[in-house]
């Protein structure tokens, strides 16, 4: 019993300093290291690949540090299918950290985030530094996530548009379907589950599980895009790869719980 409790303060402890240690990092970043990118590198595609890199290499220490200090321990699968250009990665999100997971293991990513981001101190400098497409520009939102994509860039995409509810999949939002009918694109999703359930949708950072928490990321076989598109228009197109969409996750989570 003591033993456990010493664990589970611990973790507690180690939670706390990986999320300090991440914003420390995000503020340095925004105040130091892009400020001195936009002044050395003029170009504003190649600044965002560069910036994109450091986000990376970034994410990848912040996720090293989890699992060093015994929070966390993952697998992945499937991300050999990560390593190409011009990919619409498909996701859910049950967890805080999936983004974090997506934008270590997927090269040039960029990615489609909520406009709250940038009144956030620590995340403000790495989302106008790397490009990434705030979801609040209305009816152009689609037109720039087309345009990152068809440019060879890599977008990241939570269809839900937010957190899974706790144990399940939420409702799809049409965005993503859009996309990859008028890009138009392949899909790529990816199935990421987190036993015990941890920083799920309302969940606080301090209220750490019964024991260390495993991520499970699983990058699956391209979903074709042009079955859905022949005879009909990009809108009952998009509604129809949606519908698929929603069945798809619903079923493969429920395989990777079993």
């Amino acid at each position: 019993m003591a033993i456990d409790s010493f664990n589970r303060i611990w973790r507690i402890f180690a939670t706390g300093l990986s999320f300090t240690t991440f914003g420390v990092g995000g503020v340095l970043l925004g105040l130091i290291g892009f400020p001195l990118l936009n002044l050395v590198v003029w170009n504003r595609p190649r600044r965002h690949r560069i910036a994109r890199r450091w986000v990376q290499r970034s994410f990848g220490l912040f996720i090293a540090l989890m699992r060093a200090l015994g929070v966390l321990s993952y697998e992945l699968h499937g991300i050999d299918r990560l390593q190409r250009r011009g990919l619409l990665v498909l996701a859910n999100h049950p967890t805080l950290i999936d983004v974090v997971f997506l934008a270590w293991l997927t090269p040039n990513a960029g990615c489609v985030v909520k406009s709250a981001l940038l009144r956030n101190p620590v995340m403000i400098g790495p989302v106008t530094a790397t490009g990434y497409i705030v979801n609040s520009t209305g009816p152009g939102l689609i037109r720039d996530c087309v345009k990152s994509v068809q440019s060879g860039s890599n977008l990241l995409i939570f269809p839900e548009g937010t957190r899974s509810p706790p144990g399940g999949f939420g409702e799809l939002q049409r965005g993503a379907a859009n996309v990859a009918v008028r890009a138009p694109v392949n899909l790529s999703p990816v199935i990421i589950t987190c036993n015990p359930p941890t920083l799920g949708k309302g969940g606080k950072w301090y209220r750490v599980p019964s024991r260390r928490f495993h991520i499970c990321v699983d990058v699956r076989p391209d979903l074709e895009v042009a079955p859905f598109l022949e005879g009909v228009s990009p809108s009952v197109a998009a509604r129809k790869l949606t519908d698929h969409l929603s069945e798809y996750f619903n079923r493969e989570l429920a395989r990777a719980r079993a």
